[in-house]
């Protein structure tokens, strides 16, 4: 996961939480996973995509209501990404990720979600953060971004507001000690 430093330089990635769901020479793409979106919830989202009716979204479990939906990033932010756990899998299209993590893109995944035969656990985000070709290194090198470890609370826990904190507490790192200015030795 990365965890922007004050420093970022970036009003859109100030205090974000993102999981890095692919990484190679050619660049970088990941979800902030810690940014609600403050207009639309997944009911109204599977209407929308006429997923469901607007009669149908009265009925869905209360498990599918939860689903966040999440500002993933500022690239494509009209395209959906679900993250998810393993248990679900669409053939050719869905992409295991790493320790557990799943990434599904298509409409398929929602119409299981509102039929609850979905995953267990899952967000789906608007939109993802890209990084061209060493441009992210170039970022945590200029103390941009910290690394984590991913874990199940940091990616689908609804307390979205306290990621960020907890992410920097797994390096033993106390968010109020966090200065904009870097040093080198």
């Amino acid at each position: 996961m990365l965890i922007a430093m004050p420093s970022i330089g970036d009003a859109r990635f100030a205090r974000t939480l993102i999981y890095l769901c692919a990484h190679s020479a050619e660049g970088a793409m990941g979800i902030v996973v810690n940014r609600r979106s403050k207009s639309l919830n997944f009911s109204d989202l599977l209407v929308q995509l006429d997923v469901i009716s607007p009669q149908d979204a009265i009925l869905l479990p209360p498990a599918v209501e939860a689903v966040q939906v999440l500002r993933g990033g500022p690239v494509e932010k009209g395209r959906g990404f679900v993250l998810h756990s393993p248990d679900f899998q669409l053939d050719a299209a869905t992409l295991p990720i790493e320790g557990g993590v799943c990434l599904t893109a298509t409409i398929d995944i929602l119409r299981a979600m509102a039929k609850g035969s979905g995953p267990q656990k899952a967000v789906l985000a608007l939109g993802y953060a890209g990084w061209a070709s060493g441009q992210l290194e170039e970022e945590i090198l200029r103390n941009g971004w910290l690394t984590c470890p991913a874990d199940e609370a940091l990616l689908f826990d609804d307390d979205l507001g306290g990621k960020y904190d907890r992410a920097l507490r797994k390096l033993g790192v106390e968010p109020a000690m966090l200065v904009g200015d870097s040093g080198h030795a």
